[in-house]
């Protein structure tokens, strides 16, 4: 219970800021209708509750069966049973990831299937290519430089319409289902291969994740009419609070069905290693039980607050500020909301505590965050500033990524994963709920393209901490090699007196 408490107060820290800039907003700029406060307030209630739970959970079960299963898919070296398992694990779990389909559902002329099994797909043969990376010890760097280069040329030839899309599907399917136990098996899989690289191979598999469904998506392009309108977001109307319980109880069951529907394929992967390989102790399987039901709950309380208060109001909350005379207030606002909402994300806390643990310290969570926080405060801003100008988002995503990708030959290898998970995960529930909702609403608002205008800002999140985190690489780079430097002088003058005590002993 101590724990639950601990989890709590840590997402209520995270949560408040965000709420209470909300609220500045309502009373100062943006007032909103009574009902739709009222929602956004109670939603907030849920996403601490529920966040709360997720991060015990995620901690106490879907880490340790991500590790467990990796270490003991590597220690078989059956290297088909490899591929087999992570791929269909990696594309079930992204059909049933929640983000996603509240993108598919924003996709115009393309059957909500057909782009969620296009994405799943995606997910899947990368997880795969993820895992054999480690297997054979190739370098994340030259992976990475090769598959952005196929982005890049195929990007050339989609549709313009199509191109934001494509990217943004990349950031929504790393989500807070996926990234912990991919990590986490990622982490397994490095541990049994051990080397030197190990740490360094732990990070990667969603960066990589995170690929594929952007070369999906844009193939889907190269085929599919993409004209078309996107689905507006309705404002619920209510009178009472009566109104407020019924809209969130009506909303339950089918978040419910949701996490139920993505945590299975994880669930019943464990379950069949644990009867075959694993033969874990009673004691563990019941703490391991625990942790799902943790993560479960939490999921289902987190997605119904997010999707039923806070996604109304951002799309209100955007397109009053940009109905404004003084609308380039979009742009310091949505900056704001940028770096805190950051901290809102479930799975960044997953991906913190992780680094901080593989690096013994060396990099802290509050460094993680505030790079993490800084790198998304610049990103909503520049999208921003796409919707008041229409400005392509090729002028962007082209150097942006240019300097992601020069960066990774200055900094240690385990920063450029470390670096390309973040911007998966970044890119969760509260971009695609709040921050997408309230650029379609401001793009609305100052009669923009929805399609080329609003979408892109979940891309533009997943590339700023690419930037932002390897150049915390570069910082801790020198500031070790600093170190060693004064280490190595230190050494040389105690060397020297020693040489000059033994010689006037002499």
């Amino acid at each position: 219970m101590n724990n639950l408490i601990e989890k709590i107060k840590e997402s209520l820290s995270s949560v408040l800021p965000i709420t209470i800039i909300v609220v500045i907003l309502h009373f100062v700029l943006t007032p909103m209708p009574t009902g739709l406060f009222m929602l956004f307030l109670t939603g907030a209630i849920l996403l601490i509750v529920g966040m709360g739970l997720f991060t015990l959970g995620a901690d106490i079960s879907m880490m340790p069966m991500g590790e467990r299963i990796g270490a003991e898919l590597t220690k078989s070296r059956k290297l088909m049973a490899l591929i087999i398992i992570s791929f269909l694990m990696g594309f079930m779990i992204t059909v049933a990831e929640p983000d996603l389909q509240v993108l598919a559902r924003q996709v115009p002329s393309i059957a909500d299937n057909v782009i969620i099994g296009a994405v799943a797909f995606g997910v899947g043969i990368f997880l795969v290519i993820s895992l054999l990376r480690i297997v054979f010890q190739i370098k994340l760097s030259y992976v990475l430089l090769v598959f952005y280069a196929i982005i890049f040329v195929l990007a050339y030839f989609t549709p313009n319409d199509f191109v934001p899309v494509a990217f943004d599907s990349g950031g929504v399917t790393t989500g807070p289902i996926t990234v912990p136990f991919i990590m986490a098996l990622g982490l397994g899989v490095a541990a049994v291969r051990g080397g030197k690289s190990a740490h360094d191979d732990s990070f990667g598999l969603v960066a990589l994740c995170s690929v594929g469904p952007v070369l999906s998506v844009l193939v889907l392009g190269l085929f599919y009419n993409t004209s078309g309108s996107y689905e507006e977001v309705v404002i619920a109307e209510v009178s009472n609070f009566r109104d407020i319980i019924n809209i969130y109880m009506h909303e339950f069951p089918h978040f419910f069905k949701e996490v139920a529907l993505a945590l299975s394929p994880i669930v019943i992967a464990f379950i069949i290693f644990q009867f075959i390989f694993l033969k874990l102790p009673k004691t563990h399987l019941i703490k391991l039980s625990v942790g799902i039901i943790y993560t479960f709950l939490g999921l289902v309380v987190f997605l119904t607050g997010v999707n039923v208060g806070f996604l109304p109001a951002g799309n209100y909350i955007g397109h009053a500020l940009a109905g404004l005379d003084y609308n380039w207030m979009l742009i310091p606002i949505g900056m704001v909301m940028g770096f805190f909402i950051v901290a809102a994300e479930p799975a960044v806390h997953v991906l913190n505590k992780q680094v901080e643990e593989v690096t013994g310290g060396a990099i802290s969570k509050r460094a993680m965050l505030i790079s993490l926080s800084l790198g998304v405060a610049v990103s909503i801003g520049i999208a921003m500033i796409r919707i008041l100008t229409g400005i392509s988002i090729w002028y962007f995503i082209v150097p942006g990524y240019a300097i992601a990708l020069l960066l990774m030959f200055y900094v240690p290898q385990i920063f450029t994963g470390i670096a390309f998970d973040s911007g998966g995960v970044a890119s969760g529930p509260m971009t695609a709920t709040f921050m997408l909702p309230f650029a379609m609403g401001a793009a609305d608002a100052v009669g923009g393209n929805i399609l080329t205008d609003a979408f892109g800002l979940v891309a533009m999140v997943a590339m700023t901490p690419l930037i932002t985190i390897q150049i915390l690489g570069v910082v801790y780079k020198l500031k070790v090699g600093k170190f060693e430097k004064v280490e190595e002088n230190i050494t040389e003058d105690e060397s020297n007196e020693i040489i000059d005590f033994e010689g006037g002993e002499q």
